[in-house]
């Protein structure tokens, strides 16, 4: 008797990366924090925000309750979303995009 070979199939070896998810971090709107405040820290915290764009957050943030300031990935946005509310600003909380 004598054995046969086992033929096993090749395996197709396939990585499927996926990417890390994006976070949202809010601006909310309330009755203390001044336009300027809010303008300001937006230009402070959140890299290449420009004077123009600050404004148009903040008008944003006041006429329609919120507005998104920064997307990206989490650890950034953990940072921006503690430097914003450590300055005073209303912040939702987290989100994933």
């Amino acid at each position: 008797m004598t054995a046969s070979p086992t033929i096993t199939p090749d395996r197709v070896k396939q990585t499927t990366r996926k990417t890390y998810p994006n976070f949202k971090v809010i601006v909310l709107n309330d009755d203390f924090n001044t336009f300027q405040h809010v303008a300001a820290c937006l230009m402070k915290y959140i890299p290449q925000m420009t004077s123009d764009r600050a404004w148009e957050l903040t008008n944003q943030v006041h006429f329609e309750g919120q507005a998104i300031v920064w997307t990206g990935p989490q650890e950034q946005a953990e940072l921006y979303h503690q430097q914003l509310s450590r300055a005073g600003l209303t912040m939702a909380p987290l989100e994933a995009a």
